[in-house]
């Protein structure tokens, strides 16, 4: 079954593509969580029609690709999200968001899958995004993530309460390894202890026989 993505969907695709995915998948999780629209073939067309339009704004040459590199390092693009006092986002900033702000704010298209991030943004704070424009091109966005309704604390009290996060998971799993240690060993303890119970129950019957003046029958 053909659908429209209207979210990033991991495994699956991006938003905005059309996916062949199982019925089943798209009537009991995709199309109850909005995350997708069955794709008419009227709704195909209008998007076919969108990109058709923004790749006429797209890099067309390598000279053409090195202006728009200069356009897109002059800017800063900034997403205002909500956030934690802890400067977590409630939600992430995706290739797929990126993409959108550089077509809204400068009318450029990019490809989504050609930006350098392994993963999405998920604190406030100031990044750099390589992004592939054309063969031997790369332009390097920098990005504003900016608490919603407010700035962006110093870089140092940003890396402060980063490095203070980074230690907190590093602690949590160690603890997680720790506990998932001892359990294992618990365990082998036990395995161990059934082991020389058992032993120590065969070699007891055995002399038992042994003693009755019966050899001792061999294990089924």
């Amino acid at each position: 079954m053909d659908v429209i993505l209207r979210q990033d969907v991991e495994k699956v695709g991006l938003r905005g593509e059309v996916v062949d995915v199982a019925p089943g998948f798209a009537r009991n999780y995709l199309l109850p969580r909005k995350l997708a629209e069955a794709a008419t073939p009227a709704k195909v067309a209008e998007l076919r029609k969108v990109e058709e339009k923004r790749a006429r704004h797209e890099a067309q040459s390598f000279e053409h690709a090195q202006e728009i590199a200069k356009r897109l390092e002059g800017e800063e693009l900034r997403f205002d999200v909500p956030a934690g006092e802890t400067g977590t986002l409630f939600g992430s900033v995706t290739a797929t968001d990126i993409a959108e702000r550089v077509w809204a704010s400068l009318r450029v298209r990019i490809d989504r899958r050609k930006l350098d991030l392994p993963d999405s943004i998920k604190r406030i704070g100031r990044y750099e995004v390589p992004v592939e424009l054309f063969a031997d091109v790369t332009a390097t966005l920098r990005l504003a993530v900016v608490p919603e309704g407010g700035e962006l604390p110093p870089q140092e009290e940003l890396d402060a309460i980063a490095a203070a996060e980074a230690e907190a998971e590093a602690a949590a799993q160690a603890e997680a390894e720790a506990q998932q240690a001892q359990v294992e060993a618990e365990i082998e303890a036990v395995v161990a202890e059934d082991e020389v119970e058992e032993q120590q129950g065969e070699e007891a019957e055995a002399a038992a026989e042994a003693a009755d003046g019966r050899p001792a029958e061999p294990e089924q």
